[in-house]
C-alpha cells in the first residue's frame, strides 16, 4: 500500500487546514453511502499527531499523510491517491490495484 498526494492537494491541505511542517494528517474510513469501492464506507482525513500505528505514510515538505493499522483492510490491495479537484475545490481519493 502506497500514499501519494499531489502538489495541488498538498497546497490545499495546507490553505485549508493552516497545516505547518510536523503537522500528520490520518486518512481513516468513515461510514458513508456506496462509494462502489466498500458499500458504505468512504475515505475521511482529520489532523492526528499519533502515527504510531500506521501501516502506511508518506512525508511531504514535512507533513505526513498517513493510514493506521485498524483501517488497512480498506485499502489491502490498492495504492491511495489523494488529488485536487479545481471545479470542486475539494480533495479526491482514487484507489488504485497494486
Amino acid at each position: 500500500m502506497k500514499i501519494e498526494v499531489t502538489d495541488q492537494a498538498l497546497k490545499w491541505f495546507r490553505d485549508e487546514l493552516d497545516l505547518e511542517p510536523g503537522d500528520k494528517i490520518n486518512f481513516y474510513v468513515q461510514t458513508y453511502v456506496h462509494t462502489g469501492l466498500h458499500e458504505h464506507f468512504t475515505t475521511a482525513f482529520k489532523i492526528e499527531p499519533h502515527d504510531n500505528n500506521a501501516s502506511a505514510s508518506v512525508t511531504i515538505d514535512r507533513i505526513t499523510f498517513y493510514i493506521n493499522e485498524s483501517d488497512e483492510w480498506f485499502f489491502k490491495g490498492l495504492d491511495l491517491l489523494v488529488e485536487y479537484n479545481p471545479e470542486t475545490d475539494e480533495i479526491e481519493y482514487k484507489n488504485t490495484q497494486l
